[in-house]
């Protein structure tokens, strides 16, 4: 059928990023319930990646037995199961380290400010995202989805509002993404679909718009099999 469980955020894991028990009940139900497909909720890529300390993680090779138990589950209920691989960049509200971000932009007045990131960094972020959809292609998983929206580390390179970067990454505000895809697609199986999670609206001047997000997706079209929209 065509009905699609979209991620969502439930703060139930332990500090380590692994799947707990309730993580079963909560998505194994929904299968159950005969949802057609389920997305896995925003997975980080590394643990200042995660939006708080309680979100999933698959930095380690060490996620990929729980996640392929949980992807087993949901699929022996004829439910298609995938997977969004996230980093939260600035909007990440984690304690025990400093945040990165494009730009050292803080998101609010109640939000530490995040470091720039320089040039090494970004390279090590992208080669985490490379290695969270291998350990995630390990576990079974049928469809990936890359989340660059809702403010988020990708969408926030995307933004002229939190990319204020004077080097490659500032003019071409698509190459975070585009190095993230070219890294990414060596992991995936020809037939595997490719979902691309985006914000199509910034909802501020000097933002991005629809008109935008279309010039900035372009350069990776031949990889995404499906455009997520929100907002």
């Amino acid at each position: 059928n065509r009905i699609a469980m979209a991620p969502m955020c439930r703060y139930s894991a332990k500090n380590d990023g692994l799947l707990q028990d309730w993580h079963h009940i909560h998505y194994v139900s929904r299968a159950v319930g005969q949802a057609g497909m389920i997305i896995t909720e925003a997975t980080a890529v590394e643990p200042r990646g995660r939006i708080s300390n309680r979100d999933l993680g698959i930095w380690s090779d060490t996620a990929i037995g729980p996640f392929a138990k949980l992807i087993a589950e949901i699929k022996a209920h004829h439910c298609k199961a995938g997977i969004q691989i996230a980093h939260a960049g600035r909007k990440a509200t984690i304690q025990d380290e400093p945040i990165v971000a494009p730009s050292a932009i803080a998101f609010n007045d109640q939000m530490q400010v995040p470091q720039e990131l320089s040039i090494q960094q970004i390279k090590e972020i992208v080669s985490a995202f490379g290695n969270s959809v291998r350990r995630a292609v390990r576990a079974g998983v049928d469809f990936i989805e890359i989340h660059a929206a809702h403010g988020y580390l990708i969408n926030q390179f995307l933004s002229p509002l939190t990319n204020k970067r004077s080097d490659m990454y500032g003019e071409n505000r698509s190459l975070f993404l585009q190095d993230i895809f070219n890294e990414v697609v060596q992991y995936i199986p020809e037939e595997m679909p490719v979902f691309l999670r985006i914000s199509a609206e910034d909802y501020t001047e000097g933002g991005n718009h629809p008109e935008d997000l279309c010039k900035l997706i372009e350069p990776v079209k031949q990889h995404i099999d499906l455009i997520h929209v929100s907002s």
